[in-house]
């Protein structure tokens, strides 16, 4: 598989067209499961085919069972030099639930471990789990500061068809996820981070000055990007395109040195929903300006007249020609941007 990803870079040379690589991530599973070196290979690989800039962000997601100390400190002599750790919960009966490998114990430890050797590091933190007071969250989040990172990210528990949680929900034994319990603990996370010096910037990610995640903030932007591996998605301003998910499939056709993968080519329309959709999500909001530009005197007309109602009910705002989501609207974006969607145009 390695040498399958280190081929596809290779085949991929070209597609970026002379922009410079500023991030590279390994994530989408349990990428901590690759030796050190088999991970510097990946990125000499990338160092080799593309332009670099000097000091790139270079992201691991890792559980915290992958996380020994000797581990830690063998990745810290690599290119890796930020880490994201997936957490979830500080609390056991939380962890047993969604089915995680690792412990609370593992979890603080791996951060202790991780801090000593890393400045740039992120956990991930899920809240709306079944039986989660607001003041077993609120400790949730208080442990997470307590070890100073400059980074969390904070998701709601969604129930995947055919997992052991989806399981348990239908037959009675576990609480179903209640959406009203998920918006409080959403509120309780931004009040208590942003009071910590964090800064919301997308709805999901809360970053200290200068610790927002480069690569996370390219795809709310909307920067080209390579996805390289089984299921990976890449972006290039006009087409969006995904390999196959099969493993097997994956690994034959870069043997014949074939791309396994879907392109679709992107309408203006599906430009405009899908600015509007990743805009309201952050801090940059949606540009009236940019979208007169970049899309046409109707969709300004469009949003505008669709996002009156919601400004009149306080879910969004404007600052100046900026379309921004309220306090009140941000765990309703996805909703709300949806509504703003224009159909039916090419």
């Amino acid at each position: 598989m390695v040498q399958a990803l280190i081929k596809e870079i290779l085949l991929r040379k070209n597609e970026l067209k002379g922009d410079l690589v500023e991030t590279i991530y390994f994530g989408g599973g349990t990428p901590s499961v690759l030796e050190v070196g088999e991970i510097d290979q990946i990125i000499n690989a990338v160092y080799t085919n593309y332009q670099v800039i000097q000091n790139p962000e270079v992201t691991l997601e890792a559980n915290p069972d992958d996380l020994s100390k000797n581990r830690i400190i063998k990745l810290s002599k690599s290119r890796i030099n930020r880490l994201s750790i997936g957490v979830q919960s500080f609390f056991d009966e939380d962890l047993k639930l969604m089915n995680r490998a690792h412990n609370t114990l593992e979890a603080e430890q791996s951060i202790k471990d991780a801090s000593q050797y890393f400045k740039n590091i992120s956990i991930d933190l899920i809240y709306g789990i079944p039986g989660m007071t607001n003041s077993r969250w609120q400790q949730n989040i208080e442990k997470a500061l307590s070890f100073n990172i400059p980074h969390i990210s904070s998701y709601a528990l969604t129930v995947e068809p055919k997992t052991a949680l989806a399981h348990f929900i239908e037959k009675g034994v576990i609480q179903n996820v209640d959406d009203e319990v998920a918006q409080l603990h959403f509120h309780i996370l931004c009040d208590t981070l942003t009071g910590a010096g964090y800064t919301c910037y997308e709805i999901s990610n809360f970053g200290k000055p200068g610790y927002f995640s480069k690569n996370n903030t390219a795809y709310w932007q909307q920067k080209n990007y390579l996805g390289i591996g089984p299921s990976a998605h890449s972006y290039d301003g006009e087409r969006r395109g995904w390999n196959v998910r099969s493993n097997p499939k994956y690994l034959r056709a870069i043997a014949k040195s074939e791309l396994p993968m879907e392109v679709e080519v992107l309408s203006k329309t599906d430009r405009y929903n899908e600015y509007v959709m990743t805009g309201l999500r952050t801090i940059w909001g949606v540009s009236m300006e940019n979208i007169k530009i970049s899309f046409g005197e109707v969709y300004e007309k469009h949003i505008k007249e669709q996002a009156k109602k919601y400004i009149e009910s306080n879910l969004l705002y404007l600052d100046g020609d900026t379309l921004l989501a309220t306090r009140k609207g941000k765990f309703l974006v996805d909703g709300i941007a949806s509504d703003l969607f224009m159909v039916n145009l090419s």
